[in-house]
């Protein structure tokens, strides 16, 4: 009996193949050559130094004489240029890379953020950490989507994560032009509510914070009608926001209005991730109060810390002026630093940053909010203001009229 039952397998086994031949060539499958992965390697870092930023997940197989390219990226010209450099390895090559944003998308490639603030997760799901924020109305390029709904979705200043599909409206291209053509309102004050009528008795439509963005479909007894992302109409109180166009062309990074909305920020409690109104981490909040006054900056204190024009590396705080940004971290035995922490320079010989909460703290030792801790690991100082490193919402505006 077990004899039999050692054929009868034998027989399945063979069948099976006959009837796969592609799963037993697949099983043959190994990885490629460490030349050809070392090829990968260089123009994964060539192109995509920063995986907040860039999607460039590419593997390599060998198949007899086939390279098997597997994986995903955004970057089409640089899987254009890393086909082309693997013709020199002589084999045939079987092109098997995800190229995003995903087929399965089909013409709604881009969405409108459409409630007030939505959590952007470094996983698809709930339970993820959280990565950054986006507000109302910001628009963002959808690169991919998961069985359960999730969108892998990439944000005005590039960066990768991903969203519950209850917080985007997907759109078409044609659709985004449309939507960049009209007029449009930000909301201003710290936080408030859309009405179903135009008067605050009314039931409300959604909640809404400073930054959020509408589009205007008329102004009557002092509030402004408007058309949210996914068609919802409401009411905001005209007293409470601008229209964008104005408010672009109005707004001004100065020193001192920096430091004005900055203390508009003061006891927001800290969130990972939080880039609003309703939670900030440090370089959200550094982030948050300059998009406020139109500049864009990068969403991580990391990335914050490559633009802009270095004005102190040594403490010497006579040299800085409102607005600046001050790094803090470590410096590693061969010379580089880890960059952890941002705050913004207010004058006084104080910053303000998201610690716990927004609070002001002091680098002169006999000042009672003296910051000893964030003192003794300070690294450098950036004057972000007249420097073209950054997005200026004025001359690069995320949002047309």
């Amino acid at each position: 009996m077990k004899l039999i039952l050692i054929l009868f397998s034998w027989v399945v086994l063979l069948g099976s193949t006959w009837l796969n031949p592609g799963k037993n060539n697949n099983a043959k499958r190994t990885k490629a050559d460490s030349s050809i992965t070392q090829v990968i390697d260089q123009f994964n870092h060539r192109f995509a130094p920063d995986k907040r930023t860039a999607i460039f997940q590419i593997d390599a197989y060998r198949q007899k004489n086939q390279l098997i390219l597997t994986g995903k990226t955004n970057l089409i010209g640089a899987k254009s240029f890393l086909l082309e450099r693997l013709k020199n390895e002589k084999l045939e090559i079987v092109d098997q890379i995800r190229t995003l944003p995903a087929v399965e998308l089909g013409e709604k490639v881009w969405g409108l953020v459409e409630v007030s603030v939505c959590n952007l997760r470094y996983s698809p799901r709930h339970s993820g950490e959280m990565a950054s924020q986006a507000l109302m109305g910001t628009p963002v390029r959808i690169l991919d989507r998961e069985d359960n709904g999730w969108l892998l979705v990439q944000t005005p200043d590039h960066y990768i994560a991903w969203v519950d599909r209850g917080a985007i409206t997907g759109i078409t291209t044609e659709q985004l032009n449309t939507w960049k053509e009209k007029s449009k309102v930000i909301y201003t004050n710290s936080f408030g509510t859309i009405y179903s009528e135009s008067n605050s008795n009314s039931l409300p439509v959604s909640d809404v914070v400073a930054g959020c963005v509408m589009e205007l479909k008329a102004e009557k007894n002092g509030y402004f009608e408007v058309i949210l992302p996914d068609n919802r109409l409401g009411y905001v109180s005209a007293k409470e926001a601008d229209i964008v166009k104005h408010w672009i062309s109005t707004t001004s990074a100065t020193e001192e209005a920096l430091v004005n909305t900055s203390k508009r920020l003061m006891g927001v409690p800290y969130l990972w991730g939080g880039t609003s109104f309703k939670g900030v981490d440090c370089s959200g909040f550094t982030k948050t109060v300059y998009f406020l006054n139109g500049i864009l900056l990068p969403r991580d204190a990391s990335q914050q810390v490559m633009v802009g024009e270095t004005i102190d590396k040594s403490g010497v705080w006579s040299n800085l002026k409102e607005g600046d940004l001050l790094f803090f971290g470590e410096k590693r035995e061969d010379g580089s630093e880890r960059v952890v922490h941002v705050g913004m320079w207010i004058g006084n010989n104080q910053f303000i940053h998201a610690s716990d909460k927004v609070r002001i703290g002091s680098v002169s030792a006999s000042a009672p909010n003296f910051d000893e801790y964030n003192v003794k690991r300070y690294l450098r100082a950036k004057r972000i203001l007249k420097t073209g490193s950054v997005v200026k919402l004025k001359t690069d505006s995320v949002y047309p009229q």
